[in-house]
């Protein structure tokens, strides 16, 4: 998979050196680290795991076509943080063509990019990046009159990875599967955990132990659990608050898996029964949800399925008494973006917020069979909305699953995650293993 991608990057590059840097490790605080996680360029490029790496890409290079610069083997230092690949293993399990020790890419760096033509690289994303990549380019530029050429163009490889990753590959996308089932089940025991008096972040902890007991390496993100007025606040990840009876919980959570994200959200009651009023509020974002799903085809412009589902809210809001006038004249003022501000979705893949133009030119782009993208509709009332009928003030409804393009119907890759009132409340009533509370710690 990773071979293939390589050999696709470098036709498009046709020529030139193309330098990616993988990511470094971040301090958490005094001398412990965060969690490491690749650079998704890199990744995706070249599959290798550890920190600080440098790959270079050299399509016309008669032998080296693919190089890494990686951490050296050092029994000392494998002893407290864990085994490297180092050059040796860089080839052997990693495919590159040549491999050196970090310490010697200031040395090898400038030899690579003499007469190249082209410099495939992203400037102004990391400084030091940038200076390691000047300095490699003064280099060269001192041998001018030894009749060596630095690079003339500069190019932003990024410009051709992002549209090689917006479109998926059979391999990816059943990565992309098993990410999306591995976030179902969590958010299914969600369901059959909740109760009243759980904490927020008792939710979260169910959520992220089924995730890595499938077999995920993190969260795709930071879950979001969000009771009550909580539910309001978009990217709430607070997760403390007390769920309390007669709340709707959201939920917005995705297990990373290889690299790739699931993102599903649902909203339930904490009680395992949806009140009147949130029912009407509930059907009338599944309603809009529906709707958009439908509208993710090939041939289609991105933007079709955000319309459609927000006329479906607005529609809804007519009906409920929220909102008062033409609906049309109701979208032309945007007279729901007090309830509802964000788009429908967004790109999907290793990346939550994956990487890809939205607009090709002026006009939206047009989906294509390959694609992944989320459609997420919600309704958000906060408390103090004294214009909105009082039973709907303090809920918060979001609804989201991943979406495939596909040549003839879209593909719901997250199907199975309970969503209609009657499945939710169906699975909310069966029995959760882990719902049990916990015994007081002195």
């Amino acid at each position: 998979m990773f071979a293939e991608r390589r050999e696709r990057f470098m036709e498009k590059m046709k020529d030139g050196v193309a330098v990616v840097f993988a990511a470094s490790e971040t301090i958490r605080s005094n001398d412990t680290e965060y969690k490491f996680r690749q650079n998704s360029y890199f990744h995706y490029l070249t599959g290798f795991p550890e920190p600080d790496a440098v790959a270079v890409f050299l399509p016309g290079h008669p032998e080296h076509r693919y190089v890494l610069f990686v951490r050296p083997r050092d029994p000392e230092k494998e002893t407290w943080t864990g085994r490297r690949a180092g050059p040796e293993g860089a080839k052997e399990r990693f495919g590159a063509d040549a491999a050196f020790p970090l310490e010697q890419l200031p040395e090898l760096l400038p030899t690579y990019l003499e007469n190249a033509g082209t410099l495939y690289f992203a400037f102004g994303r990391n400084p030091e990046h940038d200076k390691k990549i000047n300095t490699a380019l003064d280099a060269v530029r001192a041998k001018v009159r030894e009749g060596v050429k630095p690079p003339a163009t500069v190019v932003d490889a990024t410009v051709i990875l992002n549209e090689m990753r917006l479109r998926k590959t059979p391999e990816e996308l059943d990565l992309m599967r098993k990410a999306a089932a591995i976030s179902r089940e969590a958010h299914k025991e969600a369901m059959r955990a909740v109760h009243p008096g759980m904490r927020e972040y008792e939710l979260e902890a169910i959520i992220e132990y089924v995730f890595r007991r499938h077999g995920a390496s993190a969260p795709g993100y930071g879950t979001i659990v969000g009771s009550g007025v909580n539910a309001t606040i978009l990217h709430y990840v607070e997760n403390s608050a007390v769920c309390r009876d007669g709340d709707l919980v959201l939920v917005d959570a995705g297990a990373e898996y290889e690299g790739y994200s699931g993102d599903i959200t649902r909203t339930f009651p904490a009680n395992g029964k949806f009140t009147p009023a949130q029912r009407e509020l509930y059907e009338v974002v599944l309603d809009a949800q529906l709707r958009g799903i439908d509208c993710v085809r090939a041939g289609r412009p991105f933007n079709e399925y955000h319309d459609t589902a927000v006329r479906a809210l607005v529609e809804g809001m007519v009906r409920l008494g929220i909102l008062e006038g033409e609906v049309d004249k109701l979208i032309e003022e945007e007279a729901y973006k007090p309830y509802y501000m964000h788009r429908t979705g967004h790109w999907l893949g290793l990346d939550v917020h994956d990487v890809g133009e939205y607009r090709d030119g002026e006009p939206w782009r047009t989906l294509e069979p390959g694609m992944v993208l989320t459609v997420e509709p919600g309704l958000y009332f906060a408390e103090d909305r004294t214009e909105v009928p009082e039973k709907y003030r303090g809920i918060g409804i979001r609804i989201e699953d991943d979406i495939l393009v596909t040549e003839g119907d879209p593909e719901n890759l997250t199907e199975g995650t309970p969503k209609t009132v009657e499945e939710v409340e169906a699975v909310m009533a069966e029995t959760s293993v882990l719902a049990a509370e916990p015994a007081p710690i002195a």
